[in-house]
C-alpha cells in the first residue's frame, strides 16, 4: 500500500493504536463494512454501527475524498435457514423480505446508500474460485462434501483478535458431525443437507460458509489489499480473523490496511442482540422518536465506547436539536445572508473545530461540542445585531450538520412538526398547550401567582415541562413516560 494518508486518523484494531488512515490510491478510500444477516428486522444496535460508518463516509466525501463504500447483505446463513424452517417458508423468501425491510430501515434512519450493496447469494462463483485457490495452496481440505480452512497452515492466525492458536485450541468446541483436522479449523463450504438451499460446486452440492462470503465480495469490488474494513466489535473474532486468514492465505498479499470496530449498544447490563432477545428494532425506535434525534443519540458517545440505549439519551439529543433549530430559525428570521468575501471568525472556528474533532478518530462527541459552541456564538452575534456574521455561522452549522445527517430541514417546519407530535403524545393539541402557557404568562404579568402555578401544574400533570427563557419566551417539552 502507498503511504498516502486520508485526512483522518482512526483506531486500528490490528495495530491497537490510533493512526492515519492510509490509502492505496491517493485521494481514494476503499471501505468495506459488514452489513446484517437478514433473518429478522435490524435492531438499533445495527443502527448505531451503520450510522457511525455513514458519518465516516459523509465526512470523507465532505473533505474531498473519493470513496468506494461496499456494505454487504448476508442472505444465506444458518440463522436464516433455521428461521425460515420455523416459519415454513423458503429461506430465499425470508431473506428477500428482510433485505427490503433493511433497506427501508436505512432510508428511514437517514443513512445514505453505499456505492455497492452486494448480496452473498449473487456471488457464489467468486466464493468457489476463492475456495479453489485455498485448496490449490494446500490450506483447505475436503471432508465428505464439506471444505475446511486449515488454521495451523496460516501461522499468523490470531493477530487481529490478539489470540494464540494454542489458547484457542484449548477452548475450541467441535460441533456434532464435524470432521475437522484441528479444532480451530473453520468451514468454507457446507455439503448439502435436506431442506437447505444448495448450489453446485466442484466440491459437490452445498452452500458457502459465512466467512468466505465477505472475503469474496470485498476482493471483487475493492481488490486486495484495500484500505478500511469495519463492522461491530462482535465480528473481530471469529469472523474478521477468519476473513484475514483465508484472504491472505489465498493471495499471499495483505488483506486490509486498517480495521475499525464499533462498540456494543446496551440495554441494561447486556449488549443488544437478537440472539439474546433483548433488542429494539430500528423501525420501532423511529416510531417513537424523530430520526434526527435518534441519529444524534447514537453519535453522542464515541464509537469505541459502549452506549446505553435509554429514553433519556434520546431526550437529550432532541433537546440539543431543538436548540440548534431554534438558533437557525432566529438567523433565518433576520433575512441576512453571509458575506460573499469569506466566513466570519466564529464561522471559521466552528468549521475548524468540527473537522478536527472528526479527523481525530471520528470523535463525534467533540464534534457535537463544536456545534454547541457555534450555537452560543450565533446567539451572541444575533443579540449584538451582527446578523451577517450570524448568517455565516448558520451556513456552517447546516454544512457541518450534514455530516451528521441532521439540520437539513426547514427550522420552522421541523420545530412545528415536533411540537405537534409532542402535543399529541400529551393528549392535548398544540393550541391547547399554547393557550395554557398564554394563560400562565398573563397571570404572572398580573402577579396572580396562584393562577400561574395552577397553569404550570396543569401542564405538569400532562407530563409537560416548561422552560422560561431570558428573552421572555417559554418553551415546552414532554417528559418521557407520559406518552399516550
Amino acid at each position: 500500500m502507498s503511504n498516502d494518508a486520508a485526512p483522518i486518523s482512526l483506531y486500528n484494531t490490528l495495530t491497537r493504536r490510533v493512526e492515519p488512515l492510509r490509502t492505496g490510491e491517493p485521494g481514494h478510500v476503499r471501505m468495506y463494512v459488514c452489513g446484517v444477516t437478514v433473518y429478522d428486522h435490524a435492531h438499533i444496535g445495527h443502527g448505531r454501527m451503520i450510522t457511525v460508518f455513514d458519518v465516516l463516509a459523509r465526512y470523507l466525501t465532505w473533505v474531498g475524498q473519493k470513496l468506494t463504500y461496499v456494505r454487504n447483505v448476508t442472505d444465506i446463513e444458518d440463522k436464516i435457514i433455521n428461521r425460515a424452517n420455523e416459519a415454513g417458508e423458503p429461506a430465499s423468501a425470508l431473506a428477500d423480505r428482510m433485505t427490503e425491510a433493511f433497506f427501508e430501515d436505512m432510508e428511514m434512519l437517514g443513512c445514505e446508500r453505499p456505492s455497492v450493496e452486494p448480496r452473498a447469494t449473487e456471488h457464489i462463483p467468486e466464493m468457489l474460485t476463492l475456495i479453489g485457490e485455498l485448496e490449490d495452496r494446500g490450506v483447505a481440505y475436503r471432508v465428505d462434501g464439506d471444505v475446511y480452512f486449515s488454521v495451523p497452515d496460516y501461522p499468523a492466525y490470531g493477530r487481529l483478535s490478539n489470540r494464540r492458536i494454542e489458547d484457542l485450541q484449548a477452548g475450541a468446541r467441535v460441533e456434532v458431525g464435524e470432521r475437522k483436522r484441528h479444532p480451530c479449523d473453520f468451514v468454507l463450504w457446507k455439503g448439502a443437507k435436506p431442506g437447505e438451499p444448495t448450489w453446485e460446486s466442484p466440491f459437490g452440492p452445498g452452500r458457502p460458509g459465512w466467512h468466505i462470503e465477505c472475503s469474496a465480495m470485498a476482493s471483487k469490488y475493492l481488490g486486495q489489499p484495500f484500505d478500511l474494513h469495519g463492522g461491530g466489535e462482535d465480528l473481530v473474532f471469529p469472523h474478521h480473523e477468519n476473513e484475514i486468514a483465508q484472504s491472505e492465505a489465498a493471495s499471499g498479499a495483505p488483506f486490509v490496511g486498517h480495521w475499525m470496530h464499533v462498540a456494543f449498544l446496551r440495554l441494561g447490563e447486556e449488549k443488544m442482540s437478537k440472539s439474546l432477545g433483548n433488542f429494539v428494532t430500528i423501525r420501532t425506535a423511529l416510531e417513537e422518536h424523530p430520526r434526527e434525534a435518534l441519529r444524534l443519540a447514537l453519535l453522542q458517545t464515541h464509537y469505541r465506547s459502549p452506549l446505553e440505549f435509554a429514553p433519556s439519551v434520546i431526550e437529550e439529543a432532541q433537546s440539543t436539536l431543538v436548540r440548534l433549530y431554534v438558533t437557525l430559525a432566529r438567523i433565518d428570521a433576520t433575512g441576512a445572508k453571509a458575506a460573499p468575501d469569506g466566513e466570519a471568525k466564529d464561522a471559521v472556528l466552528c468549521r475548524k473545530d468540527f473537522r478536527e474533532a472528526l479527523a481525530d478518530d471520528l470523535n463525534s462527541p467533540r464534534a457535537l461540542a463544536a456545534l454547541h459552541d457555534g450555537v452560543r456564538a450565533a446567539n451572541r452575534l444575533l443579540d449584538a445585531g451582527k446578523d451577517t456574521e450570524a448568517a455565516a455561522l448558520g451556513a456552517v452549522l447546516r454544512d457541518t450538520g450534514s455530516v451528521f445527517g441532521v439540520l437539513q430541514g426547514d427550522p420552522v417546519e421541523t420545530l412545528g412538526l415536533w411540537r405537534r407530535e409532542r402535543a399529541a403524545d400529551a393528549g392535548l393539541s398544540e393550541e391547547q398547550i399554547e393557550a395554557i402557557i398564554d394563560r400562565r404568562r398573563e397571570a404572572r404579568t398580573s402577579k396572580d401567582f396562584a393562577a400561574a402555578d395552577a397553569a404550570r401544574d396543569e401542564l405538569l400533570a400532562a407530563g409537560i415541562d416548561l422552560k422560561d427563557n431570558p428573552d421572555g419566551t417559554t418553551t415546552w417539552t414532554l417528559k418521557r413516560g407520559h406518552e399516550g
